[in-house]
């Protein structure tokens, strides 16, 4: 999955794709490059972000979101917690919903469901204003983050919205410390009890800046390790910036784990 934000505060790339032929562009590079999905998002969620409204949310994203699907025949997903953005982006075309909120905003539940599309349910704690404030949990963060997110699923159930469609995210960097982040991509194996898919966002991320000690500009060799290993611990979708490098790792990675399957 092939990041593409269309806002000019995200953490990384704030401001490069504003423009919207080069948000065109830049998505048509990361699909060259073998990106299955692009995940489209109008509103930051890095720390210390602020909201914005909904109509700059659907100003941002859906004149990129049509073109993504006109000219290019993209899969689009749509990063957003608007149930207003959700079914809008839905009636354009897009392919799947992916909620740092996990639907949990007024509306948001009954808005994906009317969609018919799967649905990403991430873990947050707080929001992004305050999310990295001194992050703590009572518990071991692993099960804390199993519990939540069985939490949503079982809400997403009771209304309708079946675990068929739905996908689950750790939510690396969103309200964790790099202890937190180190200790959850670890033990990420028993996310496997939730039966669904895992999707994960690793890339550029400050705890390969805190560990590494490396600017958001050089994070990639450390991006590519964490990226082997959440696919060795499960990852099914990496949600990227350098669909390109990340790949190869990825493509290596699972020619080394499924080498006994192929001789069988």
């Amino acid at each position: 999955m092939g990041i593409l934000n269309v806002t000019p505060d995200s953490f990384s790339d704030g401001g490069r794709h504003i423009v919207i032929d080069d948000a065109v562009r830049h998505a048509e590079r990361m699909l060259a490059e073998g990106a299955a999905i692009v995940d489209v998002g109008g509103e930051s969620t890095r720390p210390g972000s602020q909201a914005v409204s909904t109509q700059q949310e659907l100003d941002r994203v859906m004149p990129v979101i049509e073109r993504l699907i006109c000219e290019l025949d993209a899969l689009v997903s749509v990063d957003t917690s608007s149930p207003t953005v959700m079914r809008e982006a839905a009636a354009m075309g897009v392919g799947m919903i992916n909620d740092v909120r996990a639907l949990q905003r007024d509306g948001a539940l009954e808005a994906a469901l009317v969609t018919g599309l799967p649905v990403c349910l991430m873990h947050m704690q707080g929001e992004p204003q305050d999310m990295q404030h001194c992050p703590r949990y009572d518990e071991a963060v692993e099960d804390s983050v199993s519990d939540f997110l069985a939490s949503r699923i079982a809400a997403c159930e009771t209304i309708g919205l079946r675990s068929e469609r739905l996908l689950v995210d750790p939510g690396f960097g969103f309200g964790k410390s790099v202890e937190h982040n180190l200790r959850l991509l670890n033990r990420m194996e028993g996310l496997a009890k939730l039966g669904l898919p895992l999707m994960v966002g690793l890339s550029r991320k400050s705890m390969i800046g805190k560990v590494l000690g490396r600017p958001v500009e050089e994070r990639l060799p450390g991006g590519l390790a964490l990226a082997s290993l959440a696919v060795e611990r499960g990852a099914r979708i990496l949600r990227v910036h350098d669909v390109g490098p990340v790949l190869d790792a990825v493509n290596m990675t699972w020619a080394v784990l499924s080498e006994g399957c192929e001789n069988d």
